[in-house]
């Protein structure tokens, strides 16, 4: 019996993914080449994978001992990926990276500029996803690296600095936080004078993030602490446009310092307030017993590099 190994590869994105049009997705098939492959890997092995009697394809007792084989090689392959760049002193590949777009701009386009010098024979390739969204990508290998955000005060073991070998163990996942990015709430400049402390915010409309985001989740914070009920005129996400309704006096908002960087003096003016918070950025991956593959180590410290200078750096209060 010859069995085909890049055959249970495919098999192997069947059953991590839950069926075979998710497969073909992770590994950029059409879901018709799947199922050819899979179906020449039942001629090989004389014995059915998958069950198709269902509405739902599932693999058989069969396919999914033979899937958790393939699930050891490809263990076996990142482990020689592994010694051959400890022993040439390269990391080569491709890495993809799922991100919220303040990183991609202050996290993720830095990295790549080192990268270029430092580890020349790594492709980055960025998705704009986040989110639970985003983590479940990477739990099934469609990514690799997920940069995510989290206010700090709902910040758990989930965003605990890499090295917290029990949980790293049990998922197989290493977290580890890059950035602590402190909140401001920014108002419209003709507000700043009459806004003293939190409750002053209590009658005026806030732009507000969605309730999963962190700044979504501070307001929720704030709201709780001071014993308010934000009115959430606008709800929006990208901090562009959150900018742009603030100026234009349409309300306040909490966004992190990530996204004052660069924004003109005058534009918004920043409320000094004590106790805001911050939000937690933690970059997640895979690791296995030995850690985590050459490339994706590589990453991982490009992308630490670059969140320390952008902390280094301080994105200054627009409008103080």
């Amino acid at each position: 019996m010859e069995i085909d190994p890049r055959r249970l590869r495919v098999l192997h994105a069947v059953a991590v993914r839950g069926g075979v049009m998710e497969g073909a997705r992770l590994l950029h098939l059409t879901p018709s080449a799947v199922s050819q492959q899979i179906a020449q890997l039942e001629r090989e092995t004389g014995v059915k994978l998958l069950d198709r009697t269902h509405r739902r394809v599932e693999l058989t007792a069969a396919g999914r001992l033979l899937a958790a084989r393939a699930e050891r090689i490809e263990r076996e392959l990142a482990d020689a990926r592994r010694e051959l760049a400890a022993l040439s002193g390269r990391a080569v590949g491709r890495v993809v990276v799922a991100a919220f777009p303040t990183a991609v701009r202050h996290l993720v386009v830095p990295a790549i500029g080192r990268l270029a010098v430092d580890h020349p024979d790594i492709e980055l390739s960025v998705v704009d996803t986040e989110g639970q969204a985003a983590l479940r990508e990477l739990r099934t290998g469609a990514v690799d690296v997920v940069i995510a955000e989290q206010d700090a005060a709902l910040a758990s073991a989930a965003t605990a600095p890499a090295g917290t070998g029990d949980r790293e163990r049990r998922t197989g996942i290493a977290v580890r936080t890059v950035l602590e990015d402190e909140y401001r709430i920014v108002v419209p400049p003709g507000w700043a004078a009459r806004i003293r402390t939190v409750a002053d915010l209590a009658a005026v409309p806030w732009i507000a993030a969605p309730p999963e985001s962190a700044c979504g989740q501070a307001l929720a914070r704030l709201a709780a602490e001071h014993a308010l009920t934000p009115r959430r005129a606008h709800v929006c996400m990208e901090f562009p446009a959150v900018l742009a309704l603030v100026e234009a006096g349409l309300g306040a908002a909490v966004v992190p310092l990530l996204a004052l960087a660069g924004v003109p003096q005058g534009r918004v003016a920043a409320a000094a307030l004590p106790g805001v918070g911050h939000r937690v950025v933690s970059v997640h991956h895979r690791a296995g017993t030995a850690g985590p593959e050459p490339v994706v180590a590589a990453v991982v410290g490009a992308l630490a590099d670059a969140a320390a200078a952008a902390a280094g750096a301080g994105a200054g209060d627009a409008g103080g």
